[in-house]
């Protein structure tokens, strides 16, 4: 899509969350999208949604006129800590402590949007890291 404003065509936004730590989609992990129209000015909650069993959410809406940014939060404790048995390595070996958690409660992504265009914005995650990128 191009980058100018024709009949002021609003941006929107799509978003996947891959566990890397398994190679699969993480399901259920809540998203939130907020919007605001410049550097200055305070966000607004604009949409909530889940990911699917693809990891993805494909019902997020359209952004507002005028949203100059966008911020997705992504609420991954909880599947972190249904997912996870944290490893310890001692005198023994490596073993598994039972101890659930993450190391990340919640991943905040910010970027810059301009009308018109589509931003995929993917979450790459595991329990001590992440990636995010500008995909397609």
């Amino acid at each position: 899509m191009s980058g100018d404003n024709p009949g002021g065509a609003t941006a929107s936004v799509s978003t996947h969350i891959l566990d890397t730590s398994v190679g699969r989609p993480a399901a259920g992990v809540g998203v939130e999208l907020s919007v605001r129209t410049d550097s200055t000015a305070e966000w607004s909650a604009h949409s909530v949604s889940v990911t699917d069993a693809d990891g993805r959410c494909k019902d997020l809406p359209a952004l507002p006129e005028g949203t100059a940014h966008a911020r997705l939060t992504f609420a991954v404790e909880p599947y972190l800590s249904a997912h996870r048995t944290h490893r310890t390595h001692g005198e023994q070996g490596e073993h598994e402590t039972g101890e659930r958690g993450s190391f990340f409660p919640e991943v905040t992504v910010v970027f810059a949007v301009a009308p018109g265009e589509h931003y995929h914005v993917p979450l790459l995650l595991n329990p001590f890291g992440y990636s995010v990128y500008r995909g397609s």
